[in-house]
């Protein structure tokens, strides 16, 4: 009877939403009976009209060359914007200077004692390795630059969430107003924030960090709010009711029971900086991601390793230290002695280190993996590229999938009629969502029409909807053994935590050495990028499926596999969906930036404004970039209803 009375409401919902379905499905298909005939009969060719579009070289030239000419007289620049980035470069700087003063060893000391007081000595130790890593590879000074542009970049990021995430924690109406411009920031693909900061600040470090705080301060906002909102009613009734004032309950009360949200939000925050200042050394920044870039440029995989393995070193040791602190208790953390003791230990280590004259990382010291690498890229080239009996080579492999499944694909969205596009955009956005995202969606494809960049967007889909679909079929495949199994599951979750603490430009390098360049290696690095998201998300959803569920079929007699498809995926739906949602908006983030490997289409424009200065394009190709990656998530992004409003 408990089987019963548990699966029951469970059947309503689901009739619903499939009636629901049925009436929309009616609706549209009657809206198609009238207008595609209209709409045939008036634009045969398929092709978007040059009469709807909008050629914004002009006005974007003009405005470009104002700020050129007026960049060192007007007083904006001269009073608001030139302050600001004077401010971003002085801080850049200091920090980088007590880096360098610091020396290897005080750094590599302050790394490992602050791991050591927030997680133990073995994290300590794996900070330590990290640390000296990154100057055996010949990458101190990049490193110190990289980590410079961070420090401050993460500060500011953190300032500015927090204010965000007060105003919207404290007031439901500001918490309406944020929240649309929160969720197009999280959809929007990092490099499409390089362009809006570029106009204004130009190539350098100002614009890399100013794109940087626009890029992670969404996550620390949305986190800060939802603390503060999610605090417990019972301690703000008991506080308040000791006559404390608005401030204190914030500071006494609210503050502290969202800890845990707040260090999450810290934590995201420093991960999404790592990536873009990485990503902005397209625009001038220094370090890290400029060694990347350049090794990319000129096809040096064994340069770009190089610079890449201290990035994802930053990365997994931030992450685990951010993530360690989080998951801290109060006892944890107290203990202002051993703070103190870190602190001198390492002003003692640093200090030893400027007396003995170490404060560079010793040349002797540096091993050269480049020429070794490259010699091993050679003998793939040779070797594995093709003529590998029986399976191919990753050259073929590349090109089969070019051949057979990019193209196609590519050929079909570009031969239909733009309004058949929509009409398709439209349809799966309301049977997902309601009337509004299928609105939010149409319009915002109908934008890239009228940007006149109709046919690379296209190509662009393409190859998101080719990754996606083979992210889906091994994201999906590998949750289902890991939710079935606690070992496979346990195998996978290390190498799941590094593959999603790696910065995107970092999945750029190992294509590159397999594939070589053009749009399957983009694809290939979006497939990598995407998967870990999409396994983590599935695997959770399988799990907590209901156990009532799974032992009442078992009971029935249904097979492993009838328990899959008939009550772990339909009850996992929302898990799934969401999986999805997610594996689109990260596939779209690395497609876009595999223009730097051959990827064309958006990507290429975005890098070719980027590179020429030619900011008209550069914009354009942008704007593209923010409205797909908006269609995208409103098509793939479940929204829910309120009782008693239509759809």
């Amino acid at each position: 009877m408990a089987t019963v009375t548990a699966s029951t409401p469970r059947a309503l919902p689901t009739g619903l939403l499939k009636h629901r379905a049925v009436h929309k499905i009616l609706l549209i298909a009657l809206a198609a009976a009238v207008l595609v005939p209209l709409a045939n009969a008036r634009w045969a060719s398929g092709s978007w009209p040059t009469a709807l579009t909008v050629d914004l070289t002009k006005p974007l030239g003009s405005t470009s060359d104002w700020i050129i000419d007026n960049r060192d007289s007007h007083p904006l620049f001269l009073y608001f914007f030139g302050y600001i980035s004077n401010a971003v470069v002085i801080s850049v700087r200091a920090v980088y200077l007590v880096l360098l003063g610091a020396g290897w060893a005080g750094v590599t000391a302050l790394g490992a004692l602050v791991a050591w007081r927030v997680a133990g000595v073995r994290l300590a130790l794996g900070t330590t390795a990290a640390f000296l890593a990154c100057g055996v590879l010949g990458m101190w000074v990049p490193t110190m630059q990289t980590l410079a542009l961070m420090v401050v970049a993460v500060l500011a990021s953190v300032v500015v969430g927090v204010l965000l995430g007060l105003a919207a924690g404290l007031s439901r109406r500001m918490d309406k107003i944020l929240r649309p411009a929160l969720d197009t920031m999280q959809v929007m693909p990092a490099y499409a924030y390089l362009l809006p900061v570029v106009l204004v600040f130009g190539m350098g470090v100002p614009a890399a960090v100013l794109a940087t705080v626009v890029y992670a301060a969404p996550p620390m906002a949305r986190l800060t709010a939802l603390g503060l909102q999610g605090a417990d009613k019972e301690v703000l009734e008991a506080v308040e009711s000791l006559g404390t004032t608005a401030r204190q309950r914030l500071l006494t009360a609210r503050i502290p029971l969202a800890r845990k949200e707040l260090l999450l939000g810290l934590n995201q925050t420093i991960m999404m900086a790592l990536s873009m200042a990485v990503i902005a050394s397209v625009i001038g920044a220094a370090g890290l991601g400029d060694r990347v870039y350049q090794a990319l440029a000129s096809v040096d995989v064994g340069a770009a390793l190089a610079a890449g393995i201290p990035i994802v070193l930053l990365a997994v040791v931030l992450d685990r230290v951010t993530g360690a602190a989080g998951a801290a208790d109060d006892t944890e953390r107290q203990g202002r002695a051993g703070w103190a003791y870190a602190l001198a230990g390492t002003v003692v280590v640093a200090v030893a280190g400027r007396l003995l004259g170490r404060l560079d990382w010793p040349d002797a010291w540096t091993l050269n993996i480049a020429e070794p690498v490259n010699r091993a890229v050679d003998w793939m080239t040779d070797h594995l590229y093709s003529g590998v009996p029986v399976v191919g080579g990753t050259a073929d492999w590349a090109g089969h999938f070019t051949t057979w499944v990019l193209d196609p694909v590519r050929d079909g969205l570009q031969g239909l009629p733009w309004w058949s596009v929509l009409l398709i955009v439209a349809t799966l956005a309301w049977l997902i969502g309601t009337w509004r995202t299928a609105l939010t969606a149409v319009l915002a494809m109908a934008a890239i029409g009228v940007l006149g960049v109709w046919t690379p967007a296209l190509d662009t889909l393409s190859q998101v909807l080719a990754a996606v679909a083979v992210t889906l079929v091994l994201g999906f495949a590998t949750a289902v053994a890991a939710a079935r199994s606690d070992r496979v599951e346990r195998l996978l979750r290390p190498v799941l935590d590094v593959f999603q603490t790696m910065p995107q430009f970092v999945y750029l390098i190992p294509v590159v050495a397999l594939f070589g360049v053009g749009r399957a290696p983009a694809a290939a690095a979006a497939v990598v990028y995407a998967l870990p998201a999409v396994v983590r998300i599935t695997t959770q959803g399988l799990r907590q499926v209901d156990p009532a569920a799974m032992e009442s079929s078992h009971s029935l007699g249904a097979t492993s596999w009838q328990q899959l498809r008939q009550v772990q995926l339909p009850l996992a739906r929302p898990a799934l969906l969401l999986a999805v949602n997610q594996g689109v908006v990260l596939v779209l983030a690395v497609v876009v930036i595999g223009g730097l490997v051959g990827g064309g289409a958006l990507g290429y424009d975005t890098v070719f404004g980027l590179a020429q200065g030619d900011l008209a394009t550069g914009l354009v190709a942008g704007a593209a970039i923010v409205c797909l990656g908006l269609m995208l998530d409103r098509v793939t992004q479940p929204t829910e209803r309120r009782t008693g409003k239509g759809a």
